[in-house]
């Protein structure tokens, strides 16, 4: 996929002289662009470098202390954030959103700044959430937040593990359901999913691993993200899915459990149905299907073996209860 569209320009403002941000060219429409009903020649971008970034602010904190100097803006209604027009350092559209953050800088916003020429539009969680999600996946792709980038040799996809998991997986996960996976890495396993028929989204921590899969098209860009699992519950509510799968998590070890564990349950608090997770050993199946049982989940353990034993060994399977 091209990402030739993709540039950067940086701000004048000294506070934020050394910050490059991503503005996206005058011949692609993106997510964004129709939440916020711009026209396809407007650029628009996010203060922020990733979504993690939203949690904490750091560039929309100094922004907003810096002073804006804005003569049109757009309220996202329902605190999602506000989109200003600039002029400087040259005419695009910057949005500000709060909303997953603890600091909501910028309720009153909108009353203080009663001489900017003030628009209102709509979203939803759903909406809000994937048109960020492709902005930041378009912005990875594109190298504007990297120094260089360290990997430059084809994605790895192995046919027979992405095979063999199709065909582990179809008697398992029902039809016409949402999913969600974590520690997706470059979108090997993903393919499973894909040929399966289902359009799951997809997190994974390494943003070079994320940034490998979407150059490769294997990800979609609306439905990807870099995230650390721990923090899926900052963005997206319990139950927003059927299922949660995660294919060869780990490796974990004992003294890695207790974080591998917040990982898992945080991730299966998104599923309202079921969980499934692959891994190399039973030991580790063990490990995960004892925390999700003293979790309250029914949890079974499946023997996948293999005459190859490397990928996919082991999984543990997670149904709600009721």
């Amino acid at each position: 996929m091209p990402f030739q569209w993709l540039r950067s320009v940086r701000v004048r403002d000294p506070a934020l002289q050394e910050t490059s941000y991503p503005v996206l060219s005058k011949d692609r429409t993106v997510l964004l662009h129709r939440i916020l009903d711009l026209k396809d020649e407007d650029d628009v971008f996010l203060a922020e470098e990733s979504l993690g970034d939203l949690i904490a602010l750091p560039v929309t904190s100094e922004f907003l202390s810096s002073g804006i100097e804005s003569d049109e803006a757009i309220e996202l209604v329902g605190g999602y954030g506000v989109a200003f027009h600039l002029r400087e350092p040259a005419d695009f559209w910057l949005l500000l959103t709060d909303k997953y953050s603890t600091m909501k800088i910028l309720e009153g916003f909108r009353l203080e700044h009663d001489s900017i020429s003030w628009k209102t539009a709509k979203t939803s969680d759903g909406q809000f959430f994937e048109a960020v999600a492709e902005y930041f996946s378009l912005s990875l792709a594109g190298e504007l937040f990297c120094e260089s980038c360290e990997v430059r040799d084809s994605s790895y996809y192995i046919e027979e593990r992405i095979h063999r998991l199709e065909s582990f997986l179809s008697p398992i996960i029902p039809k016409n359901i949402s999913v969600l996976e974590v520690a997706c890495g470059n979108g090997m396993a993903t393919q499973s999913l894909h040929r399966l028929g289902y359009g799951p989204f997809t997190m994974e921590l390494d943003r070079c691993e994320m940034c490998q899969g979407l150059k490769a098209g294997k990800l979609e860009p609306n439905r990807s993200f870099v995230l650390d699992a721990r923090l899926l519950n900052r963005f997206l509510n319990p139950g927003s899915f059927d299922v949660v799968v995660g294919f060869m998590v780990g490796l974990i070890e004992q003294v890695n459990w207790n974080m591998w564990m917040e990982i898992l349950l945080t991730a299966s608090n998104l599923a309202s149905r079921m969980v499934l997770y692959t891994i190399y050993t039973r030991k580790e199946a063990d490990l995960i299907a004892r925390s999700l049982d003293e979790a309250g989940w029914d949890v079974s353990i499946i023997d996948n073996r293999d005459a190859s034993g490397i990928y996919d060994q082991w999984a543990v399977q997670a149904d709600r209860k009721g």
